[in-house]
């Protein structure tokens, strides 16, 4: 029961930062996105990130900001194998299957739904 409420907690509060962003220094989603994916990316690169997700569990490995911190953590573990060139390739190897089903979902999405225009 512990690990399900501190999942709740940080996630939660991940979610209510990036809400404060929005609401008080009236950033665009586009925005917050940008920041929490940088600041995961940040918290990757100083070892903190994963921690968290040991902690937290899900409430740490499903906000965006996680997506950052597998982007960093899949250019380093490139980089080490393959120099300069694997920081590129290793950030679409180790999140092409999140990127392609967010594409292929949001084409599904826009076949079912009609745009607001």
């Amino acid at each position: 029961m512990g690990k399900i409420l501190w999942a709740f907690i940080i996630g939660g509060g991940i979610c209510v930062i990036g809400q404060i962003m929005m609401d008080v220094f009236r950033l665009t989603p586009a925005h917050t996105t940008a920041i929490l994916v940088c600041v995961g990316a940040i918290l990757g690169g100083l070892g903190l990130y994963d921690p968290l997700i040991k902690f937290a569990g899900a409430g740490a490995s499903t906000p965006i900001s996680s997506f950052g911190n597998s982007l960093f953590q899949g250019a380093m573990a490139e980089y080490e194998r393959s120099g300069l060139i694997g920081v590129i390739t290793g950030i679409f190897e180790i999140t092409s299957a999140g990127i392609s089903s967010a594409i292929i979902f949001a084409f599904i999405a826009s076949l079912i739904f009609k745009p607001k225009g």
